[in-house]
């Protein structure tokens, strides 16, 4: 529950900038909200896992692109 709250936030706020528009399409292609949340989550983890794996801090812009690559295969 609290990764659904977070994304919903993330999109709300469009922080990191560009994850709306994103989530969005992911959204549309896989026609519920809900399922790409889910999608959205394993995006959101991979980021963290590296960021604390390396020890540098979690990089948005691979979170998105993660998101996107999910939105178009």
């Amino acid at each position: 529950l609290a990764m659904h709250l977070s994304i919903a936030e993330q999109v709300s706020i469009d922080q990191p900038p560009g994850i709306r528009q994103a989530v969005d399409l992911l959204a549309r292609r896989r026609s519920s909200l809900h399922d790409a949340h889910h999608e959205v989550m394993e995006c959101l983890g991979q980021m963290l896992w590296e960021s604390q794996r390396s020890g540098r801090p979690p990089d948005g812009e691979a979170y998105i692109d993660c998101v996107r690559r999910r939105a178009t295969s």
